[in-house]
């Protein structure tokens, strides 16, 4: 999170009417809800893990166990399990 002066971002009207409530601490403002990106979406991780879990439940679906697949993904049984059996 990045803090910024608000004396540098606000008009001075704006600044001097939260120093009614605030002075000298941090004011955290959050994102509007329709703005809110969700969890990895900026990072890229979440489609990351799409494309991984599409590559298991497709490699199941060519033959290969439960068990080896923990293993060639570093995931535990009951991982693997919950990836394959989503819908």
């Amino acid at each position: 999170m990045k803090y910024l002066n608000a004396q540098v971002v606000l008009p001075d009207a704006l600044v001097k009417k939260l120093q009614n409530y605030v002075q000298g601490g941090y004011i955290y403002v959050p994102v509007e809800q329709e703005q809110q990106k969700r969890w990895g979406e900026v990072s890229g991780y979440r489609q990351e893990l799409e494309q991984r879990n599409q590559k298991i439940k497709e490699d199941y679906q060519n033959g290969c166990s439960v068990d080896r697949l923990s293993e060639k993904y570093c995931l535990s049984i009951y991982a693997v399990r919950k990836i394959i059996y989503h819908k």
